[in-house]
């Protein structure tokens, strides 16, 4: 792995569409993971630029490579309790339905493969911590248990359209 970030290898094999590849992170004490196919990347915790009067969820804008990208603060997003950023803390640059954005995380720990057989559906304990749209399910590893975010229903419609006139006005 690079220094400041990691780039993300979305080969697939083919014979593998019964499996789901997934970044795992850590977020307020549990293990979340995205599919590695909405992932563009993986960067330590920049500089960020506040945004007046934008939501709370919002930590603001950087600048990757000449492209202005609006980060959130996805503990603030799930109402759970927030870490300091510290040198575990990263970015999650992630593609949602054709906008880039920002996800604040406490670590990344691994990229993986995952039957879909090993997914079932979130428990109630799980859904009255985080909103139940929000969950695609929970994934067994082994003795780990990861919460399989739906990165489309994090942000509702007016959430990204909001997200999208920030950007444009930094």
């Amino acid at each position: 792995m690079q220094e400041n970030m990691l780039k993300i290898d979305k080969k697939v094999d083919e014979d593998d569409e019964n499996v789901l590849q997934l970044v795992i992170f850590q977020l307020g004490g549990e293990e979340f993971a995205v599919d590695i196919m909405q992932v563009q990347e993986i960067i330590r915790m920049p500089e960020s630029t506040r945004i007046p009067q934008a939501p709370d969820y919002v930590k603001g804008v950087i600048n990757l490579r000449g492209k202005i990208i609006v980060v959130i603060n996805l503990d603030v997003k799930f109402n759970i309790e927030a870490k300091e950023i510290d040198e575990n803390s990263r970015v999650i640059v992630v593609e949602v339905e054709d906008n880039i954005l920002g996800m604040v995380v406490d670590s990344v720990s691994d990229v993986i493969s995952l039957p879909h057989s090993n997914v079932e559906n979130a428990p109630d304990i799980i859904t009255s911590k985080i909103k139940a749209e929000y969950i695609q399910g929970v994934g067994k590893l082994d003795d780990r248990l990861l919460i399989l975010l739906d990165l489309k229903r994090v942000l509702q419609e007016s959430e990204m359209e909001h997200i999208e006139k920030i950007k444009k006005s930094a």
